[in-house]
């Protein structure tokens, strides 16, 4: 319902529809009242809160009092004023979008006012459908980057993005093409070794999307034989192999406008290659076993661990797929690349655990000195699992460097044995006598127990591992008494 509401700077009436729950603020600049007074009254008609001005001095007064989120600004011919306004407010408001207008349809003045910092364009004369098109994309592109903006703010003040961990550079780098990426439904490719979190990603560029609310389907194209893989794609017709009994559509339809996630995209064959390719192209798809073709509007996201490029060069994935789905590239950082992260990660994967037990854990600090000088060739899925094993064998609210996979047990052996050999290496003359890690644990464990008169629970204690890690460990010797055994 169109209300009119007397404009006290402007010093008319203009119709409005009633408010909406957030009105975009215009300010329209023109010496040209009757030129004005319409772009007011178009504005306001569509929703936004308006203001005007044919004064640039009073336009960088009202600025100054509440910025606007849009500004219409007219470049008058022989002037550079106009331009120096649009440079001016993109400096210090760079948050308000900014539409030129002029009355010469010269390509230099267009390009020179985008140079300044102008979004749009306006040749007058306009018709008012001319207008609202470009305010309809001023407005699109000022909620896309509040989105943006506060998604980045988020950001700052968090340990990461939804259920993404990481403060480090490289994670803040993904986290702002994420908060871009997000807003788009463009296809997404995600690189990056196994266990760094692909699918997690994808779930969050789904998840902060403007179709969040619509469904979200993974396939893995590694485990499903191409047979299989086409028919949870593009679905089937009743009758089109033997157990179809009725037809069923494929996840790239019945996902309607979510996302379809496609994990290890690198293991498609050619042949489906091909068939993927000509449904992205043409947004339909023919289901197994039919004659008719099926609208999709999916969004698609695709992951490999592998070298997609060169596998481009060596004809194994097709060139225009590749490109097709590498609109947007996003390469995840090996956990070895940004091992800042492994305390937080670390804390996170433990909260979980101990939730779900009922008990609280935490890591010693030998433990995660380990953690952090590991490689991770599993990368985070590797940590998860490591952290799991330890609680799993842990006898107490600590987990030791004993509680953690052999590996890292090695890794922290040999840490410490670098440690003795730099305090004692200097003294050292000729070649001294080089013991494996194995014999060097067993020598530990058991004279720790000697030197305690046989107290293993202390023993255990002393040496920073669990009681039941020691006992396996003593089984694993073959000894029963370590008093006894010299």
């Amino acid at each position: 319902m169109l209300e009119t509401v007397f404009n006290t700077r402007s010093m008319e009436f203009i119709p409005q529809l009633a408010e909406p729950a957030v009105r975009l603020h215009l300010l329209v600049v023109d010496a040209d009242a009757a030129v004005r007074s319409a772009c007011a009254e178009i504005a306001a008609s569509l929703g936004y809160a308006v203001e005007s001005t044919g004064d640039l001095g009073q336009a960088r007064s009202l600025l100054r009092g509440h910025t606007a989120d849009i500004l219409l600004v007219n470049l008058p011919a022989g002037s550079n004023e106009g331009l120096e306004l649009v440079a001016e407010v993109k400096l210090l408001y760079p948050d308000t979008s900014v539409i030129a207008m002029t009355a010469t349809s010269s390509v230099n003045t267009a390009v020179e006012a985008m140079r300044c910092g102008a979004s749009d364009y306006l040749t007058k004369p306009f018709a008012m459908d001319e207008l609202s098109t470009v305010l309809d994309r001023a407005a699109a592109s000022h909620a896309t980057d509040t989105t943006a903006r506060q998604l980045r703010e988020r950001l700052r003040l968090s340990e990461g993005l939804g259920a993404m961990i990481g403060r480090s550079p490289e994670m803040e780098k993904i986290y702002r093409i994420l908060s871009k990426v997000a807003q788009s439904t463009h296809p997404v490719l995600i690189l990056g070794e196994s266990g760094t979190g692909k699918e997690l990603v994808a779930r969050t560029i789904h998840a902060y999307g403007p179709n969040a609310e619509k469904p979200f389907l993974p396939v893995d194209c590694g485990s499903l034989v191409p047979t299989l893989i086409e028919s949870e794609l593009f679905g089937y017709v009743r009758g089109a192999f033997t157990g179809a009994n009725r037809s069923k559509d494929g996840l790239l339809v019945s996902a309607e406008d979510g996302t379809v996630f496609l994990d290890e995209i690198g293991e498609l064959s050619l042949d489906l290659q091909a068939k993927l390719l000509r449904a992205l192209q043409e947004k339909e798809v023919r289901p197994v076993g039919a004659t008719h073709r099926v609208p999709i509007k999916a969004r698609i996201v695709a992951a490999t661990n592998r070298d997609l490029a060169a596998m481009v060069e060596k004809g194994s994935f097709r060139k225009d797929l590749f490109y097709r789905l590498n609109v947007v590239n996003l390469r995840l950082p090996a956990l070895r690349d940004r091992r800042e992260d492994i305390p937080l990660l670390a804390a996170h994967f433990l909260d979980r655990i101990s939730r779900e037990h009922s008990r609280k854990l935490a890591l010693s600090d030998e433990a995660l000195r380990t953690m952090m000088r590991h490689d991770w060739p599993g990368n985070v899925r590797e940590l998860e699992n490591a952290l799991e094993r330890a609680c799993a064998l842990s006898s107490g609210p600590v987990l030791h460097l004993g509680d953690l996979p052999t590996q890292l047990q090695q890794r922290g052996l040999e840490a410490q044995r670098a440690a003795l050999a730099a305090g004692s290496g200097a003294e050292a003359a000729g070649t001294p006598e080089v013991k494996t890690l194995a014999e060097l644990e067993r020598e530990a464990i058991l004279g720790a127990i000697r030197t305690l008169s046989g107290d293993k629970l202390q023993a255990a204690r002393l040496l920073g591992i669990g009681k039941t890690t020691l006992y396996r460990k003593l089984k694993e010797y073959g000894i029963a008494d370590p008093l006894q055994d010299e």
